[in-house]
């Protein structure tokens, strides 16, 4: 095991709070688990929720504050009936006991909870199929217990090597046609594409069942059921092992930072209080986000969520997950207006120890199920340990600054005015002890309100000027800047890449959601694959491109070195696994013997993006051979490189 303070000497200081962080999660732990296993813990869903059984059926629920509890549905008439009365057990946990006869698959049903001062509707918390009724727009809970089990085919599956290359993806508006694609057109036409184009993992956004569409699938209602807009619990269970067979790892984005406040379809007073899963009183509300906040420190609520991560894992057989909203768990301020600008923000008052010690848990957990699974946390605060299997336990930390660098960099400075310095260092930057997925874009920034990076560089002119035929400055500038930004925040990856679904062909325009403003229309909440699949459009270059980009990076795990920047020449070149990158940010300046410190060695270009296959101007000659050369300072490569172009060379000797 490594100590944190021997890979970073400046956390000394702070060693203290360290260790105290590392007691209370060994200390709650044992508290928590008693004599049983972490893995033994996070079986609540064997238990809690609807579950056939040799004689007939069984419903447990944990609802401390109610008074009574019926099951109502299609087998009541949707009335309270004696014969589907709970019994309490213990510590606030109900029972209902059935013969098989009483339920059947399809069957709707809810829960009619009564407390002292109230009574209501809600929908078990292990529900594990959730369908919305297209007229009423209620949420109502399933039976679902097909006669037919799932059968799956992916035992022989084992997940890819190397860095995570993770396509982000969106099940809904993963489709052409403007409404809300499902698990099963994704399964058949976007799943293939996905393993053509060369990623190898593949990230599921908004699959727990959520109420509002437009909410990207980040207020989550039902957290053990994939979302029925989509498809049925087999269907995403096909589409996992489908992926699983194109040799796909699938990760799938987990909210445990907060939850969605309504009440008939969500956890939000279940039992009538307030502060069953959540803090009570103001801290049990995230203002900001307008949900609810778990409260960590509860047995019951470590269950629930330890018990979801389990689920996902043994149900559906996902690879992992992305965590969403990290830094808005480990502080009780949730990051907001926070610049974290020293060490001490990262030990003060305000973090959140059970919130820690349930993340460390999560990640304990998942790779004691599959210990080649990967957890991904989005933080955007850089905590010390986070990303450290020693400590915390992510395998990565999203590397959430690099987004904001390149639409900071586009938007304030002039393409001659580029701080190649600047841009390098913040790429490159990441914690001693972590490894990052680095990106360019996500979802985030194609959202409404905000810009992709094609249509930041293209802007109007992308509906008018794609065609092959037509020469147009603004669009060249485009695709050749949409290319390099992408091959230098790839090539300088601190552990994985990730591009946001469509962003690799440079998709037109924002996603925007259905909603009121919009007179509810998909317009905007699809993918039209056909633009990229058009032999007389541009959008095939930047694609091509991507392809060719990924063969090179999936091999990257060692830092750059042989770094050279010239900020006069805009040039910058650095050396990887035995791979020379070698960039021209000049907007006008080509360069006809260009000297680039390399490791001693002959070189081929293997990656021009100025070849016409990827919409340049071929001013390269590919077939070239290079070899290294004694100077002054060191071994050098003599290169011709043309204005805003990038060439990757590999060493063949």
């Amino acid at each position: 095991m490594q100590n944190l303070i021997d890979i970073d000497p400046w956390l000394k200081p702070y060693a203290n709070h360290i260790a105290g962080r590392r007691a209370y999660v060994a200390h709650k732990q044992k508290q928590l688990l008693g004599v049983s296993s972490l893995e033994d813990f996070a079986l609540g869903h064997l238990y809690f929720g609807l579950h056939r059984t040799a004689t007939g059926w069984v419903l447990h629920e944990w609802a401390p504050n109610a008074s009574a509890l019926f099951l109502t549905g299609d087998m009541t008439g949707w009335q309270d009936d004696e014969t589907f009365a709970f019994r309490l057990l213990e510590n606030g946990v109900w029972e209902l006991e059935l013969p098989a006869s009483a339920l059947h698959h399809g069957d709707l049903y809810k829960l009619h909870v009564y407390w002292p001062d109230g009574e209501g509707l809600r929908i078990p918390a292990y529900a594990r199929y959730v369908v919305q009724d297209e007229t009423s727009k209620d949420f109502t809970a399933v039976v679902w217990a097909p006669e037919k089990p799932f059968v799956w085919h992916d035992k022989n599956f084992t997940p890819p090597g190397g860095p995570p290359l993770i396509y982000e993806a969106h099940i809904g508006m993963s489709g052409e046609e403007p409404r809300v694609a499902l698990y099963q057109e994704f399964t058949r036409s976007v799943l293939p594409r996905i393993q053509k184009a060369g990623y190898n993992t593949v990230q599921l956004m908004a699959i727990a069942e959520h109420p509002y569409y437009g909410s990207f699938g980040y207020h989550v209602s039902n957290f053990f059921a994939p979302s029925s807009r989509f498809g049925t619990p087999d269907d995403f269970k096909k589409l996992v092992d489908t992926a699983h067979c194109l040799g796909l790892r699938v990760i799938v984005d987990l909210v445990h930072s907060h939850a969605v406040k309504n009440e008939a379809e969500g956890l939000s007073r279940f039992d009538g209080s307030s502060s069953q899963y959540f803090h009570a009183g103001k801290r049990g509300t995230h203002d900001a986000w307008d949900s609810r906040v778990f409260d960590y420190g509860k047995p019951e609520v470590m269950h629930f969520l330890l018990s979801n991560c389990r689920y996902w894992l043994d149900e559906y057989h996902v690879d992992g997950f992305r965590f969403d909203g990290v830094t808005s768990m480990l502080y009780t301020h949730h990051g907001l207006e926070k610049s974290f600008s020293g060490y001490k923000d990262y030990f003060a008052d305000d973090i959140d120890q059970d919130a820690l010690t349930y993340l460390t848990l999560a990640n304990h957990l998942i790779h004691a199920i599959k210990p080649s699974a990967l957890t991904i946390a989005e933080d955007m605060s850089g905590y010390p340990g986070l990303a450290s299997p020693d400590d915390i336990g992510f395998d990565y930390r999203l590397s959430m600054g690099v987004p904001d660098l390149w639409i900071k960099t586009l938007k304030e400075q002039t393409d001659e005015n580029w701080d190649l310095s600047h841009l390098f260092h913040e790429l490159v930057a990441k914690r001693p002890e972590e490894r990052v997925i680095s990106y360019a874009e996500s979802h985030d920034q194609a959202l409404v309100g905000d810009k992709t990076l094609i249509f930041r560089l293209i802007d109007k002119d992308i509906y008018d000027h794609m065609q092959l035929d037509d020469d147009n400055l603004v669009v060249e500038r485009a695709v050749a800047l949409h290319k390099i930004i992408r091959l230098l925040t790839a090539s300088l990856h601190g552990g994985g890449y990730l591009n946001f679904m469509g962003n690799e062909f440079g998709h037109p325009e924002w996603i925007d959601f259905p909603r009121e403003g919009n007179d509810w229309s998909y317009l905007y909440a699809r993918r039209q694959w056909s633009l990229a699949d058009a032999k007389n459009l541009k959008y095939q270059w930047l694609g091509a491109f991507d392809t060719a980009m990924l063969n090179v990076i999936r091999t990257l795990t060692s830092p750059a070195g042989y770094v050279s920047i010239h900020e006069k020449n805009h040039t910058l070149s650095f050396e990887r696994d035995g791979f020379l990158f070698v960039f021209n940010l000049s907007p006008t300046q080509s360069y006809d013997r260009l000297a680039v410190p390399a490791p001693a060695g002959s070189y081929k270009i293997i990656l021009d993006t100025d070849s016409v296959r990827f919409g340049g101007q071929d001013r390269v000659d590919a077939t070239m051979h290079y070899s290294s050369a004694k100077s002054k300072q060191g071994d050098e490569l003599t290169l011709y490189l043309p204005a805003r172009t990038a060439l990757v060379l590999q060493r063949i000797d």
